[in-house]
């Protein structure tokens, strides 16, 4: 394609929740390759824009709706399978980025070449090893292709670089890619040492190749969550990873009420947010508020859940060196369907409310009526509080559902009627339909657990 075949209009007057929408003859190459920009001689020059492939966690739609949400200039450009999500970006990803995203597990840069095929790879690695000193560690990550392929590459791979004079190994194999922890292990997150090349197969025999620039620290999660002095397991423990997920839905969800807002200022650590957590427990989002930077209140009914948040965060201060003169936190007991006094209002909420009494089998349908009910009771309680005395303050939160024993679920649906009442709107970014989502909210659950999150996100509305 040539800087001629796209003529760049204006900006679409809304911006789309998966980027920007520009007036343009080919709407679909503009996406996938780049965007104009107007020359001082008035002439239209192309600029590539970076393209990036993301492995999603467990929970497509969940891990979708977050990178749209925290991804500045996010663009989706392809799903070759239910976990693999291909989009573009209007500038690199900053490196701070992906140590805040929960439900991504891994993401890999693309190369800056056009149509590839599998016998490009070997001079891709080739490139991409040019800086590394000494013996070459790499690894296979594919999408679509099939495994005798993937091991004919292994070899044909390691036969390339050693006829090119790179002493070199591989890790990995055609059944699956190499684990996480191998992969800091052996110097290829950080660079030092290797590579793994992301090959990811594409309709009408194209190819997506680039390189892994991120994976999730499995080490530094696990400390997080199970290392911590303080776990209550008689309530639903948050993960820290959907901790995290919210907080960047809470992101987006406060640049969309104020579009000034620069989420790159946030993610960069150049400017802060201040998160209020009403239900804290004993602290996960409070945890993920101070290492991201962001100064937290967290309050609780429960005295003993305060303790054990403070006792966290006392904990997290000293693991991570956060100083209090950089994120500040503060902890008291208080119900937060009582009025709020706080002398100044946070930017956001973030919370899981209640999820209710701990269940060791799939309720009945009375049962489970009877738990829909008082739970969607504290929801309108803690709503109209929240409206009365943190006025303007948008909300992530996380209300329960339940699988019966037949398979069906039940949600908190009475709520959706009486927001407007409440003085909220429901949001959510434009993710395409899914069994995890309905229109406006989230559903997280794990395997068969009977209990599960629909993660809702609302706006105040002006009166």
């Amino acid at each position: 394609m040539k800087a001629t075949d796209v003529i760049l209009g204006e900006p679409h007057p809304r911006r789309d929740a998966v980027g920007d929408i520009y007036k343009t003859r080919d709407a679909t190459a503009l996406r996938l390759y780049g965007a104009m920009v107007f020359h001082r001689s008035n002439l239209y020059t192309f600029h590539r824009m970076p393209t990036y492939c993301a492995f999603l966690g467990h929970n497509p739609s969940v891990s979708l709706a977050e990178l749209i949400a925290a991804v500045p200039g996010f663009s989706l450009t392809g799903r070759p399978a239910p976990d693999v999500a291909l989009f573009s970006t209007t500038e690199k990803l900053s490196p701070g980025l992906f140590s805040t995203l929960g439900g991504t597990f891994a993401i890999a840069e693309g190369v800056d070449k056009p149509d590839l095929s599998l016998s490009d790879g070997p001079q891709v690695l080739l490139e991409l090893a040019k800086k590394i000193r000494g013996k070459i560690t790499f690894g296979l990550r594919t999408v679509g292709i099939p495994p005798s392929t993937i091991k004919e590459n292994y070899r044909r791979y390691k036969d390339t670089l050693k006829r090119a004079g790179r002493p070199v190994r591989y890790i990995g194999n055609e059944r699956k890619p190499a684990a996480a922890v191998l992969l800091h292990d052996a110097g290829i997150i950080s660079g030092k040492h290797g590579i793994e090349l992301v090959i990811v197969a594409l309709p009408e025999e194209r190819i997506w190749m680039g390189h892994t620039i991120a994976i999730q620290d499995v080490d530094a999660y696990t400390k997080r969550d199970i290392g911590k002095p303080v776990r209550d397991t008689t309530v639903g423990l948050l993960p820290p990873k959907l901790a995290q997920v919210m907080l960047n839905l809470g992101l987006w969800l406060l640049q969309s009420s104020r579009p000034q807002l620069d989420k790159s200022q946030i993610i960069n650590r150049k400017s802060q947010l201040t998160v209020l957590d009403p239900f804290c427990g004993t602290g996960v989002i409070p945890l993920e508020c101070l290492v991201r930077g962001w100064n937290v209140f967290a309050s609780d009914l429960s005295l003993k859940a305060t303790n054990g948040t403070q006792k966290n965060i006392d904990w997290i201060r000293k693991e991570m060196k956060i100083l209090k003169k950089d994120a500040e936190s503060t902890v008291w007991k208080q119900d937060a369907c009582n009025p709020f006094a706080l002398k100044k209002l946070p930017d956001l909420i973030v919370t899981e409310t209640s999820l209710g009494p701990a269940l060791t089998r799939p309720p009945s349908e009375a049962p489970a009526e009877r738990l829909r009910k008082q739970m969607e009771k504290l929801e309108v309680d803690f709503l109209k509080n929240a409206a009365a005395t943190l006025p303007g303050v948008p909300i992530v939160c996380c209300w329960p559902f339940w699988r019966l024993h037949g398979g069906e679920m039940i949600r908190l649906t009475g709520l959706w009627e009486k927001l407007p009442s409440l003085g909220y709107r429901a949001v959510m970014p434009a993710i395409p339909k899914s069994k995890e989502s309905t229109d406006f909210s989230l559903l997280y659950r794990r395997g068969e657990q009977i209990v599960g999150r629909e993660i809702v996100m609302v706006q105040p509305v002006k009166k």
